[in-house]
Order: C-alpha cells, then sequence, then structure tokens
C-alpha cells in the first residue's frame, strides 16, 4: 500500500521515546525513495539522531541519511553514512542504491588511496569504513573468478600489495599459461594507464618477482620489464637464472633483443658484470653488438637494390656548386647507401664530391658514417684518411670524419668513445681557433652519437668544458652531445648545468642546443619531468620554450597523454613565437606515435592554418607519428600540402610522405608511383624553390634507403617499446631546419627489414627457407627509375588523335552510314577511326579507381618460400610461418617481428650451406680495400 505524505513519521522523529523514534526511521527507510523530497526537509533530525550517541537504532539512521543524500545527489555525503551505517548496508544487496554507493566508495578509496602515494610526505587518514568496502569488494571479485577486474581496481588504487597477492594466489592455484595471462594484463595495464612513474616501477619490480619465481617463467615477459625500468641488477638476475638451467639458446635471443632495444648504459654494465663473472663468452659477444651489425651489414650488403639511376638523375638535376643541393645529394646518397658500406657512388663521383665548400665538405665526408653505419669492427680504418692527423687539408673534413665516426658507432661506442674524447680534450682550450671549433663540431656530435644513453660522466664532463668556452659552433654541437650522452636520464646535476647556461649565454644556437639537449635528458620521463616542462614552455626565451616543446615530445613520446596533447595544443595556437608553434604541433607527432590512427583527425584544422610553420609542423607530425606505417589518411592529408604555396611546407610535406610510404609498394598503396613522380618532377623543375628542392631530394632518399631494405620503425613490436634511437634519431633529425648536417640523425631510425635466422650453437647464418602466406607478387620492390625520352612526344600525340569535336563527327557519321546501309568499307574506316578514342574514354574514371585502390591482402594457405636473411617488409611479417616440422625452428614462439632470430638445429650434425657474413669475408677472402684520398685527388680549396 502506498503512502500519501511522510509527515507523521517525521512527526514521530522528533519524539523523546527512543522506541517511537526507531519505528519512525524503520517506516521511513521503507519508503524514502518514493517521499525523499519530503523527507529531506527533516535531513537535520535525521543526522542529530545518528550523531546522538545515546540513541541505539543511530546507525539505522545514518542508513535513512545516506538515502535521502543518494535520491539527492550528493553521492559523497550518501557514502559517508552508508558507511556509518554498519550491518544495516549490505553491499551483497542487488539494487541500484547499494551499486551507486559501492561504485562511489570505490572512487573515493582509490582517490585517497593514490593521493598518500603520490604525497607520501603529507598524507591523508582513510576512512577504514571506506577501506573495507573496498576490500570487501577484491574479495567478491576474487570468489567470483573476475581477476581482471580485482586487479584493474587494485592497479587504480595505488595498492600493488594487493596485485601482488592476487597474481601470487593464482600462479599457486592455477596453471603457468593462465597465471602469465593474468602477468601479462597487469603489465600491459601498468605500461598504458598508470601516470605515477614510482608505482609503475613498483609494480614492475613485484611482477619481475613474481615471474621469476614460476615453475617455467616466461623469460621474454621478464625481459620486457627489464628494459622498461632499465635495471642493470634486474638483467643481471636474469642471466644468472638462465646460466643454471643451462639453456643458452634462449640467453642468446635475450640478449639479442636486448642489443636492439636497451640502452648503451644497460648493455655496457652488463657486459663489464657478466665479464667479470667470466660468464658464456657468445652471449658476451652478442651483447658487444657486433653480430647483430654484422648481421645487417651482410644483409643490407647481399639484398641491396640501389636505383642507380635514380640518384645519377637527381645529381645531375641538382647544380652541385650550389652548398644547398650538393648537400641535399649527399645525404640522399648516405640515406639510399645507408648500411650496405657501399661507397662505390662517391668514388665514382669525385669530381662532383669536389664542388663541396665549407660545411656542404663536413656534410658530405660525414655521410660516410650514415653509409657505414654498423660496421663497428672496420669504421675508424674507413674514415682514417679523413680523421685529424691524416693528410685531410681542410678542416670540414676532419670535423666531419668524426661526425661520421659517431654515426658508424652510434649506441654502440664503446670502441671507439676514447679516441674521440681525446679530440675533444686536447682541443678544448683551443677553441678560439676557428679549424678547431669545427673539429670540436664534428668531434661533440660524433661523442654524442657514441656514447648515446651511456650516462658516462667523464664524457658529460669532457662535453662541457667546449660548451663553457662559449663558441657558437662548438658550444652547439656540444650541448647536443651532454643531451645524448645523458639520454633518460633526468639527472638532476644536468639539468640544472644546462638550464642555468641555456639562459647566461648570448648565443642563440647554444641555447637551442641546450634546450634540445634538456629534451633529450628528459626522454621517457613522463611527470616527472614537468618540472622542467614548466620551467621551458614558461620562458621569455623563444628557444627555451622551442626546447620545452621538444621537451614535452619526449617525456611523454608514445603515451597518448591527454595533459601532454593539450598543453602542445595551446601552444600551437597562443604562442607569439612561429619557431614554438612549429615545435609544439611536431611534438604531437612524438606523443601520439602508439595512437598514430588518431593524428590526421586531430590536426586535420591545421594542416588549413593561415600560419605557415603550423602547416609545416602538422606535415611533420603526421611523418613522425605515421612513419612506416602506410596510413592512407595521412597520405590524403599530405599530398594537399605538396602544392602550398610555401616552399617550407612542401618541403616538410614531401619528407613525411617518404617517411610513411617507405617499404610501401604499387600493391599496399596505389600512391606510391605518384609520390615517386611527384619527387623527381620538382628536383627536375628548374622553377621549384631550392628549399623545396632540397626536401624532395632528401625524401627521394629516404624512400630507397638503404638500398631500398630499410623501414622507419619507432616502436619494438617484440619487447612492446619505444625504440630509442629510433625516436631520437627522428628528433634530432628534424633539427636540420637550422643545421642540414642534422639530416643524417635520421640514419638512427632506419631499421632492417628481415628476418635473420641465426643458430644457436655457432652464431652463424645457415640457409634455409621460411613460409609466407600471400601472393609472391604483392611485396616487390618498385620499379627501377627508366627515363624515357620519347614519353612526353606520346602524350601530345595522344591528346591531338582524341580531339573531342572530331571523334562526335566521325560517330555521327558512322551512325548515318550504318543506318542507310554504306558500303563496308566506309563501316570498318569508321571503325578503325573510333578505335583510339574508344579505348581512351573507357580507360580514364574506372583504371583510375582501380590504379589508386590498395591491394587487399588476403592470407592463403598454399605459401611460397623466402630464403633467411632476405627482404621481409613489415606487412609481410604477419604472414611469416615457421613450421615445427623443419629443421630450424625459433627458440621462441615467431609473433611477426623482425630481426635476429636464435633458430634450433634440429639435425646439428648435418651439412649445411652458411651465408658468409660481412665480418667473416673480410677475415677470410681478402683485406680491406685500399683507402681512397679525397682530398689529395682534388685539392679541396680551403677558406682563409
Amino acid at each position: 500500500m502506498s503512502v500519501a505524505t511522510a509527515a507523521p513519521l517525521l512527526a514521530l522523529l522528533k519524539e523523546d521515546d527512543q522506541v517511537a523514534q526507531t519505528y519512525a526511521l524503520e517506516s521511513i527507510n521503507g519508503v524514502v525513495d518514493q517521499l525523499w523530497s519530503e523527507i529531506s526537509n527533516e535531513i537535520t533530525q535525521i543526522e542529530a539522531l545518528y550523531d546522538d550517541n545515546s540513541f541505539k537504532s543511530r546507525k539505522l539512521a545514518a542508513l535513512v541519511a545516506a538515502k535521502v543524500y543518494y535520491n539527492l545527489g550528493e553521492y559523497e555525503s550518501a557514502v559517508k553514512f552508508a558507511l556509518a551505517a554498519d550491518e544495516h548496508f549490505d553491499v551483497n544487496e542487488r539494487s541500484q542504491f547499494v551499486e551507486t554507493i559501492v561504485s562511489h566508495s570505490i572512487d573515493m578509496y582509490m582517490r585517497a588511496s593514490s593521493y598518500n602515494f603520490e604525497n607520501a610526505n603529507t598524507p591523508r587518514s582513510i576512512d577504514p569504513q571506506l577501506t573495507a568496502v573496498f576490500e570487501r569488494m577484491l574479495k567478491k571479485c576474487t570468489l567470483s573468478g573476475e581477476y581482471k577486474l580485482a586487479l584493474g581496481i587494485a592497479l587504480e588504487s595505488y595498492r600493488s600489495d594487493v596485485v601482488e597477492e592476487v597474481l601470487k594466489m593464482r600462479v599457486s592455484e592455477d596453471s603457468d599459461n593462465n597465471a602469465l595471462k593474468l602477468i601479462t594484463y597487469v603489465l600491459a595495464a601498468a605500461s598504458t594507464t598508470i601516470s605515477s612513474t614510482p608505482f609503475r616501477a613498483d609494480i614492475y619490480h613485484k611482477l619481475f618477482g613474481i615471474l621469476m619465481s614460476m615453475k617455467t617463467p616466461d623469460y621474454f615477459t621478464i625481459l620486457k620489464i627489464i628494459v622498461t625500468l632499465n635495471d642493470l641488477k634486474l638483467a643481471k638476475i636474469l642471466f644468472d637464472k638462465l646460466s643454471q638451467e643451462e639453456n643458452p639458446e634462449i640467453a642468446y635471443q635475450i640478449a639479442f633483443d636486448l642489443v636492439s632495444s636497451a640502452s648503451q648504459g644497460l648493455l655496457d654494465g652488463l657486459a663489464m658484470t657478466l665479464k667479470n663473472e667470466q660468464y658464456d663468452s657468445k652471449v658476451l659477444e652478442i651483447l658487444s653488438g657486433i653480430p647483430t651489425c654484422d648481421y645487417y651489414n651482410t644483409f643490407l650488403s647481399r639484398n641491396k637494390n640501389i636505383d642507380l639511376s635514380l640518384l645519377n638523375k637527381t645529381k645531375s638535376s641538382m647544380d652541385g656548386k650550389f652548398s644547398l643541393f650538393h648537400t641535399a645529394v649527399s645525404v640522399a646518397n648516405g640515406f639510399m647507401h645507408a648500411g650496405t658500406t657501399d661507397d662505390s657512388f662517391i668514388r665514382s663521383n669525385l669530381p662532383w664530391l669536389g664542388k663541396a665548400q665549407n660545411w656542404a665538405k663536413f656534410t658530405a665526408t660525414a655521410s660516410l658514417g650514415v653509409i657505414h653505419k654498423g660496421n663497428l669492427l672496420d669504421g675508424k680504418k674507413i674514415m682514417e684518411p679523413y680523421l685529424p692527423g691524416s693528410r685531410a687539408a681542410s678542416r670540414y673534413i676532419k670535423g666531419g670524419s668524426l661526425y661520421g665516426l659517431g654515426l658508424i658507432y652510434a649506441g654502440y661506442g664503446r670502441e671507439i668513445l676514447d679516441y674521440l674524447k681525446s679530440h675533444v680534450v686536447e682541443n678544448s682550450s683551443s677553441v678560439g681557433d676557428e679549424d678547431v671549433d669545427v673539429l670540436l663540431h664534428g668531434a661533440s656530435l660524433g661523442i654524442g652519437l657514441a656514447g648515446m644513453g651511456s650516462s658516462n660522466s667523464e664524457l658529460y664532463e669532457a662535453l662541457k668544458e667546449v660548451l663553457y668556452n662559449d663558441s657558437a659552433n662548438s658550444g652547439e654541437a656540444s650541448a647536443l652531445g651532454m643531451g645524448l650522452i645523458m639520454l633518460g636520464s633526468g639527472d638532476s646535476s644536468a639539468i640544472q648545468d644546462m638550464f642555468a647556461y641555456a639562459q647566461e649565454t648570448q648565443h642563440g644556437n647554444i641555447s637551442r642546443g641546450l634546450a634540445m639537449g634538456l629534451a633529450v635528458i628528459s626522454y621517457g620521463r613522463k611527470e616527472l619531468a614537468d618540472g622542467l616542462i614548466k620551467d621551458l614552455v614558461e620562458h621569455e626565451n623563444g628557444l627555451l620554450r622551442y626546447g620545452g616543446a621538444y621537451t614535452i615530445a619526449l617525456a611523454y613520446a608514445g603515451t597518448g597523454n591527454n595533459k601532454a596533447i593539450k598543453k602542445l595544443l595551446h601552444i600551437a595556437v597562443s604562442d607569439s613565437n612561429d619557431d614554438v608553434r612549429r615545435a609544439a604541433v611536431i611534438a604531437l607527432g612524438f606523443v601520439l606515435i602508439r595512437d598514430y590512427t588518431t593524428v590526421p583527425r586531430l590536426v586535420e584544422l591545421l594542416a588549413e592554418s593561415h600560419n605557415a610553420h603550423v602547416r609545416c609542423g602538422t606535415a611533420f607530425a603526421l611523418g613522425i607519428s605515421c612513419a612506416g606505417r602506410g596510413l592512407q589518411a595521412a597520405v590524403d592529408l599530405l599530398l594537399p600540402l605538396t602544392k602550398d604555396p610555401v616552399d617550407f611546407v612542401r618541403q616538410a610535406a614531401m619528407i613525411s610522405l617518404s617517411l610513411i610510404l617507405i617499404q610501401q609498394t604499387e600493391k599496399t598503396n596505389g600512391k606510391v608511383k605518384e609520390v615517386n613522380e611527384l619527387f623527381l618532377s620538382v628536383i627536375s623543375n628548374k622553377h621549384q624553390e631550392g628549399l623545396a628542392k632540397f626536401g624532395a631530394c632528401v625524401a627521394q632518399g629516404i624512400m630507397n634507403a638503404g638500398g631500398r631494405n630499410v623501414t622507419v620503425q619507432l616502436e619494438n613490436v617484440e619487447m612492446g617499446t619505444l625504440d630509442t634511437k629510433a625516436v631520437i634519431g627522428l628528433v634530432m633529425f628534424s633539427q636540420f631546419w637550422y643545421w642540414f648536417p642534422m639530416t643524417h640523425f635520421l640514419s638512427l631510425s632506419f631499421t632492417p627489414t628481415s628476418v635473420i635466422g641465426v643458430r644457436g650453437q655457432d652464431l652463424s647464418i645457415p640457409t634455409f627457407q621460411f613460409n609466407c602466406h600471400t601472393r609472391p607478387d604483392v611485396f616487390d620492390y618498385p620499379p627501377l627509375f627508366e627515363e624515357d625520352i620519347g614519353k612526353n612526344v606520346e602524350k601530345v600525340a595522344t591528346a591531338v588523335l582524341s580531339t573531342t569535336a572530331k571523334a562526335k563527327a566521325r560517330a555521327k557519321k558512322t551512325r548515318k552510314d550504318t543506318k542507310e546501309g554504306g558500303d563496308s568499307q566506309t563501316k570498318r574506316e569508321s571503325k578503325t577511326e573510333l578505335k583510339p578514342e574508344v579505348k581512351e574514354e573507357a580507360k580514364k574514371p574506372e583504371d583510375e579507381a582501380k590504379d589508386d585502390a590498395p591491394y587487399k591482402l588476403k592470407y592463403v594457405n598454399k605459401p611460397y618460400q623466402i630464403e633467411n636473411a632476405c627482404r621481409v617488409v613489415p606487412q609481410q611479417l604477419k604472414y611469416i610461418a615457421f613450421s615445427k616440422e623443419d629443421r630450424f625452428v625459433p627458440v621462441r614462439k615467431f609473433k611477426g617481428s623482425n630481426g635476429v632470430v636464435v633458430v634450433i638445429d634440429k639435425s646439428p650434425k648435418e651439412p649445411v650451406e652458411l651465408i658468409k657474413t660481412t665480418k667473416q669475408k673480410k677475415d677470410v677472402d681478402a683485406p680491406l680495400p685500399t683507402p681512397f684520398k679525397v682530398e689529395d685527388e682534388l685539392e679541396f680549396s680551403k677558406l682563409s
């Protein structure tokens, strides 16, 4: 029976008799959801009953108050009184009221718990009843088998102890496979949803301990944690465990994975520790990086598909007398031969090389470092004719050779660092000399590259000495070198030194170099870099605000962090400095590396900005975030920008198109041919501005990079982490806006596109085949360039023959003759005349649409065979499979990742043909070729 009014019951509440008051509360509790608006008028009376400690039914009063506040929408007050109701509030009751209260209780607990974690010095007390509800809900989840829900709630509440407890329980009670699924879930959630770096690290450490305690540990999941934490101690524990289990093949694969994804500091520290313990010599060899680089050089050399006709056409179209054009061709040549160790183009074009002047000579010499990238054994011998102390006459050649040496040893510089450091130390006191200044510029960049991520304090101090000499050229390079050495360390002393000097120096180059160095030091630091970001983006100096935008880019790279995106968008539309606005838009590309599909929609309006610098930044943001992805939406947004009225916008659009379409074939993306033709037409057009031609030339080099066998891959697929070297390479490459030699940094981002199976027993490359489940022609190289002299003539002839008026007249005449029974000769002539016109009209709309449409990739059951260590482009990887019945089987399940794959030889005693690596050929077949001395043959001029 419904009650029309609560007035009589509310009147009883004011009686002095507790029995009457209790009766009233019990009755009100039954009708509160219908009459809450009337009851709410007496909420103070109900609260007073709860506050009266002598009132026996005070907890019932709390429940009624909770329901009133719930209906009023004041959920925090409702939670407070519901929890006070104690046993009167049944969390198991299935009602909207209980579900809402529990939900808000957990939210309140999460906020309070996360606050206490982040403010450990000034924690706030949490209502014990709030904690009790939280723990009751967790227990309910685990009892009903909702483990992921329980773990998710625990993660959001910053309760690593609960996460550890739940996972340990599952490891002991369930199969390793099921427990591993939950661990993987936590690992993914920790890397994507947790905003606190210290809490994330705490979770990773607990996961490491749980994984190591399992009966059959998943070593590759453990490795992801080690790489993410960059923790030497954990790496040492892992290799000790592998040594005990005597499983060398897995140890080798893990060592190869570390080389491809870990910092140089971690690799060097681990190698040193294991060497002292006389660990497996093959593991130590792998950790040196020499085998990986040797395999990649071998692959790139054996499979090079360099379009020399295109390169020669470009060289003939770009007048080498102009420094800008000479630099463009030097860079394009370096990219096209990157890692192949093939410098034949330079050898056969020595007169052209002799046209280089000043810094163009520096860039051209450094390009040898790009060509011989990864040649760790012979790198110094190759650069020897140009290094200081040689007969090289030009200071630009000497400086460029030191920069080139750094490019060869980038990330693996332990063998060359002392040599580079000696040049820095010996010359840092003579900075006033212009010859020394150029030499120090190259040496500083070289030492930064070779020592990248090592956190070597001696190298840092040596570069700081150069910085404090306050010379514009060497100072800028030393600032960048300092940042590269301390990459991702967040070193507070380095940050303090560099930020202070950036404000003191009068040289804009040095301020910008220091600002970029600070950005590199902040790589991956997320919210830990927020203080530095605030100081930079709010600074009155535009050069420091520019660095602030890049600091956001690198601190939050690949996170998709909303706070970072909002800040960058605000800077992009409000800053008074065009350089800062451009940098902010470019930075969006780095923050959204993992969310690349959202970038075209996000920057669509910015692409139409009235500000050319914003449009330029938009182009680069698309190229960076979608690099190597072939995303059609990004290509569609960039193509109109290639026709922009401003030359540097066109330049950025063309370079970005090449970054996106690298390693795409005409069947995987129908725009590849059109884009390649666009680059060539811009290069060949004498009326195009210099910057646009520079962009087209560099873009052409990127599209054909590494003998058309490398891609730009910013994410390490196997590790689930960003490829640090690739990201830093792109950041530094984007600085070519101010300094063209910086273009060479893009070579750090080049990843060879191959699956290289390596036999575990001797680290050799056996000849065998694996399966690819698609059509063989889908991933073929695009056709090489062929110059067709008569092409234009044919086009003109076709246009004359297809005059619309004549065609209509002929068609009309034919219809008339046919109707009147004209002679057959006339009919034949009419048909013959009409044939060209009919063919041309039939081809236009449908065929063009087909040409533009990308080929639809299909998985086919009948695969074709691919030779080991041959070209496998990224889109092809998902169709690659190894058979368990084959002789060579990977030590881990193949999940479609490129790079070095350790395989087990099931028939080790049977003979097998081995592929000789570049290193093995030089060791056995022949000595190094005689070095050629460019400066002697051409007598490069020297600046007075």
